[in-house]
């Protein structure tokens, strides 16, 4: 059995807005279609919908959310993905989630998560990144005593990019205006920007600390986020990342992650606007070199004066652009980036008893540091229930694990073979998670498992894919492209844009994105 297929309260979400504007919209023109309803996407789409454009949403599946989406099985409500929230923050200006659903007066209400990861690494390596940085910082000196100046000094570092970015309004890099506006307000803050933008993780975290096992714990941090070690994470992302899970904090959305997309979809139709499921685009409508529009699997044409694309760019300049008259400028990213691996998702309902009193949400399990980038090699772990008791029934947890796997390793199989392969890969996953919660198997109530082939299906992503990830060691950021593309008319927002991967990334490029178009069509 796959993971994610259509839960019944989904259906009848999905239909009323579906057929609700099925026999208009071929007859309107929008000021902007967006294709898929990601994070990324609804943010774009509420923000130009707030500042007064007719924004069209088309998302293929039944409900909005993509990888922050949801399923319902027996009482249980499992997040599509991980449930580790940043951007819920209340000060500064990386609190992304929280700006987003304000600009359409929305609101989510959130559970803080006092550690943001539990890790269970070789060696005996049991270590907490508490919500307390001094508390964080402590526990990790006291494995890495001679490392304890150098540890300091280098999420020092991380401080440096996040107090950069908490200092100005996060908008479109390319929008000049903007530009010179936030460098007179804050000109230092700018300048620390710029001077982090070409630098990796591994290389700062190396100016301060030599301990080899100390090391692959910073390629771990990254790793866990960016399914990339720290010599090719980017130093502008883990500055965010290691600093805002103290700053602004993790909290998770109570009743589940999808309800940061259904909140989302409510802001943006108070707002005027619009999303329709059920409408699989399959081609963007190009008219003398300029996107004007799409087209749907069932033939219907809309159109619009901008089109954004949530997709993933491999499935944006391959498929719904004809592959052949890719841009020079898509060739040259896909010679530096390449797609990242999916996931192997493990969805488990377990009795209370199999995970005794303070037990933390998030889990890293990694049994040998040569296998991190293995496939199947690190495991992580999310138990959403130990915050939101209500999305599982009475005396009962939600355990998703999920860990890095290729849709190759999927393909090929039999119906028979490929269940038995997923039963297979499910039990050994659940020996291995015995290691921290004993009796697990035993407690098991529910057990769901998606593959690669999962995600490619109901996420609509090129090979199930995570995200992009650099084919070899590039400087930071500077590869990443921004949210216009060579084809006037077309935005992409999402993973594939800067700043990349993680939830409060693709809310910076939904928010990126907007502020550009908005000034394109005078908004």
């Amino acid at each position: 059995m796959s993971a994610f297929p259509p839960a019944n309260v989904v259906k009848s979400v999905a239909s009323t807005s579906s057929d609700r504007h099925e026999t208009t919209d071929s007859l309107e023109d929008w000021d902007v279609i967006v294709i898929g309803s990601g994070i990324g996407g609804l943010v774009t789409a509420s923000q130009l919908a707030a500042k007064g454009a007719q924004v069209l949403v088309l998302e293929r599946y039944l409900i909005p959310g993509g990888s922050a989406g949801y399923f319902e099985r027996q009482g249980y409500r499992f997040d599509v993905g991980a449930s580790m929230m940043f951007g819920f923050g209340t000060e500064g200006t990386t609190n992304l989630l929280t700006r987003a659903l304000d600009a359409v007066h929305v609101k989510v209400e959130t559970i803080p998560d006092p550690v943001s990861l539990h890790y269970h690494l070789p060696g005996n390596l049991d270590l907490k990144v508490h919500r307390d940085y001094e508390k964080y910082l402590q526990e990790l000196i006291a494995y890495f005593p001679h490392e304890a100046v150098g540890i300091r000094r280098f999420y020092d570092e991380c401080w440096k990019v996040f107090n950069c970015l908490n200092a100005i309004e996060l908008l479109s890099l390319e929008e000049p205006r903007y530009l010179m506006r936030v460098f007179f307000q804050n000109p230092l803050a700018c300048l620390g920007l710029a001077k982090y933008l070409p630098q990796n993780t591994g290389d700062v975290a190396r100016r301060y600390l030599s301990d080899p096992t100390l090391l692959k714990f910073i390629d771990l941090e990254c790793y866990f986020w960016s399914v990339v070690p720290a010599d090719r994470t980017p130093m502008i992302n883990a500055g965010m990342v290691f600093s805002d899970r103290h700053y602004g904090g993790i909290h998770y959305p109570k009743g589940g992650v999808g309800q940061i997309a259904q909140k989302l979809v409510e802001g943006l139709e108070k707002a005027g606007s619009q999303i329709r499921y059920k409408a699989r685009v399959t081609n963007i409508v190009m008219e003398r070199g300029k996107a004007v529009g799409v087209k749907l699997a069932t033939g219907e044409v809309l159109r619009a004066k901008r089109v954004v694309s949530n997709a993933t760019r491999w499935d944006t300049f391959e498929k719904l652009l004809p592959a052949e008259s890719m841009p020079r400028s898509e060739q040259k990213w896909q010679q530096r980036y390449q797609k990242s691996p999916s996931f192997f998702s493990l969805h488990l309902g377990v009795r209370s008893e199999v995970l005794p009193t303070g037990t933390d949400c998030h889990h890293i399990l990694l049994e040998d540091w040569q296998k991190m980038e293995a496939t199947r090699g690190t495991i992580l772990v999310s138990i959403p229930t130990v915050l939101d008791p209500s999305l599982a029934p009475a005396g009962h947890h939600i355990v998703h694990a999920f860990t890095p796997d290729w849709i190759e390793n999927w393909q090929g199989l039999s119906s028979k073979d490929y269940e038995a392969k997923k039963e297979e890969v499910a039990a050994e996953l659940v020996d291995r998670l015995e290691a921290i919660f004993p009796g697990l198997a035993a407690g098991l109530d529910y057990q769901e498992a998606g593959t690669p082939r999962t995600h490619r299906r109901f996420l609509g992503r090129d090979d199930g894919t995570y995200g992009p990830i650099p084919r070899r060691k590039l400087m930071g950021l500077l590869g990443m492209p921004f949210n216009r593309t060579a084809i006037p008319g077309l935005y992409c927002v999402g993973d594939s844009t800067f700043p990349g991967q993680g939830l409060n990334a693709v809310a910076f490029s939904g928010f990126a994105c907007a502020h550009r178009i908005a000034v394109d069509l005078g908004l």
